[in-house]
């Protein structure tokens, strides 16, 4: 995504994208370790952190492109932010939809890609005619306006449930049952319209942290102040908690404030070791998915369908592989050791890419 990498955020990266495919593919769901499991409504597990801070990432990167953005005209920026925010969406409508046998009248409009895009797409142009400090403000508005939409909207008897937020009211009636996300057992879909607003924070964040690690990222004053920033967005989630519970499926204003936190955290102590220390143990394991991230999560998603499709006698090539390779451990261990093999096969494609210094742009 820019031509002067760091390091340290090809690592977050890399490492936001390999727990995302472990998680996405247990070799058995009934048997996987809690915290490879998304909390069931209220509360909070490591998975949890996965997809915001990919968001996160997405606006570290952001801040790389800016200056780029800087020597263009106003109307070609735009093009090239509504073309990818478009590319990535239909990307994600497609991968829902495939293998296209499926009637596009039952297929999920809404997504992992498709919230990626928006938020992209939104911050991006916050970004391109804000200044920094506005966008700090407007960050802090969006949280609190949505939970002021979340209150005032949501069912009387209990607005943050599942069946009475606000937002599962607004897509049904936007889009229809049938576009929506039924996992739960019923159209609810946790990456929806509305809970797209506060999503968006996760990326303006993503771009204000990213910034200020290009200019002290690399001293100690610099990491110092980026923990300290990550632990006070911690300690105001959980005073929020109280009110606005954290909730991923939701995506709370609270659950805003801890994943970012966390990641200016996690983010600081990867700088540490790799950028200050030069310990660059599994360093380069994890950079091989950060410096194309999104097309390995795509062939990830493709290819489990995939195997989920092709037959073997009377059961998928998916639970053939797992039963004749796996089964014979113990549940909970197999379950988990097919997933870190199938993220290891997903790595593959990424080595043998950067190995020919292929970096597909989406």
């Amino acid at each position: 995504m820019f031509q002067n990498r760091f390091l340290s955020l090809d690592v977050f990266r890399g490492m936001v994208i390999c727990l995302m495919i472990i998680v996405n593919t247990p070799g058995d769901g009934s048997v996987t370790f809690a915290p490879f499991l998304h909390a069931k409504w209220n509360g909070f597990t490591p998975t949890d952190l996965v997809f915001p801070s990919f968001l996160f990432a997405v606006g570290n990167s952001m801040s790389f492109v800016l200056p780029k953005w800087e020597k263009l005209s106003n109307s070609t920026v735009m093009l090239k932010i509504l073309k990818r925010t478009l590319l990535i969406f239909l990307l994600g409508y497609l991968m829902y939809w495939f293998p296209f046998t499926s009637p596009m009248s039952d297929t999920r409009i809404l997504g992992v890609l498709q919230r990626i895009a928006l938020c992209y797409g939104i911050a991006s142009i916050i970004i391109l005619y804000m200044h920094e400090r506005v966008v700090m403000i407007l960050s802090a508005l969006l949280l609190i306006a949505y939970w002021y939409i979340c209150m005032a909207y949501g069912s009387p008897a209990d607005p943050l449930s599942i069946n009475g937020n606000v937002g599962i009211v607004f897509d049904k009636w936007l889009m229809g049952e049938s576009h929506m996300y039924h996992g739960e057992g019923f159209a609810f879909d946790p990456e929806g319209w509305i809970s797209t607003l506060p999503a968006i924070v996760n990326v303006l964040i993503g771009y204000i942290v990213g910034k200020f690690i290009q200019e002290k990222g690399k001293t100690y004053e610099g990491l110092t102040h980026l923990l300290m920033w990550g632990a006070g967005f911690v300690f105001l989630a959980f005073m929020w908690n109280y009110q606005f519970p954290i909730n991923k499926k939701l995506w709370s204003s609270s659950f805003v404030l801890l994943t970012v936190g966390l990641d200016m955290i996690i983010l600081a102590t990867i700088i540490y070791r790799i950028e200050l220390h030069h310990q660059h143990q599994f360093a380069s394991f994890f950079e091989v998915f950060g410096k194309n991230p999104l097309v390995i999560y795509l062939f990830s998603e493709i290819l489990l369908i995939c195997l989920h499709l092709i037959s073997i006698g009377n059961q998928s090539l998916f639970d053939w592989i797992y039963q004749n390779s796996f089964a014979h451990l113990a549940a909970y261990w197999a379950s988990l050791a097919f997933a870190f093999s199938y993220m290891l096969v997903c790595w593959l494609l990424g080595y043998v890419l950067n190995k020919y210094n292929i970096y597909i742009r989406v």
